[in-house]
């Protein structure tokens, strides 16, 4: 099963900066609901993994990114990614364009995936891929800007630790305990409402 997925989002950050993030995919991959980078090869690919959760239980996907361009005066990248699942029951070949913008003072970004499915995920048919497809994108657009958002402030945040840190010496209070990690895996669960609601949308025409 083949299908194309687009999407054009705005942020409003200088081109420059939004490109610095979307090029670098130790950056960018926090941003992808359940994907983590298991091993860098080199500047040009990458191992790495996507987890899926279903209530408790958890699958895990592997796959390779190979970075085919990244040309930064016309802020335009192409990369090509494939994925097996752990128990071989089905694969993914995608090749994403991507073009970044000037826009209203800010960056547009636009990029088209052309995705190639096989096995168990291509009988869901390209429609309701295309509806899980655009849920988890709203979801990295929104990680992407919190991403951005927590740059800006991060020269305070700097200054704050730094006069905390001079605080600490000087106390004899208890060290602070470490923040809890944050669990990145996709929650199928919560992507299936909204799948739901966009079928029955079209079912009955509204």
């Amino acid at each position: 099963m083949k299908t194309t997925i687009n999407k054009v989002f705005q942020v409003s950050e200088p081109i420059d900066k939004v490109w610095h993030y979307l090029s670098d995919p130790a950056k960018i991959v926090t941003c992808v609901p359940g994907a983590s980078i298991t091993e860098k090869i080199d500047d040009k690919n990458y191992k790495g993994q996507v987890s899926l959760k279903f209530g408790p239980v958890k699958s895990d996907y592997s796959g390779e990114i190979v970075i085919e361009e990244l040309d930064q005066s016309a802020h335009r990248m192409i990369l090509q990614g494939k994925g097996l699942d752990s128990k071989g029951k089905g694969s993914a070949d995608m090749t994403m364009n991507g073009l970044l913008t000037e826009k209203d003072g800010g960056t547009e970004v636009n990029f088209t995936m052309d995705v190639s499915i096989v096995g168990m995920l291509a009988q869901f048919g390209s429609r309701l891929i295309n509806d899980v497809s655009d849920q988890l994108l709203n979801q990295f657009v929104g990680n992407f800007s919190n991403l951005l958002a927590a740059d800006n402030s991060a020269p305070a945040a700097t200054t704050q630790a730094a006069t905390a840190k001079e605080a600490a010496q000087t106390s004899t209070a208890a060290p602070e305990a470490p923040a809890p990690q944050t669990d990145n895996s996709l929650n199928a669960f919560a992507l299936a409402g909204a799948v739901v609601k966009g079928f029955f949308r079209r079912l009955f025409g509204g």
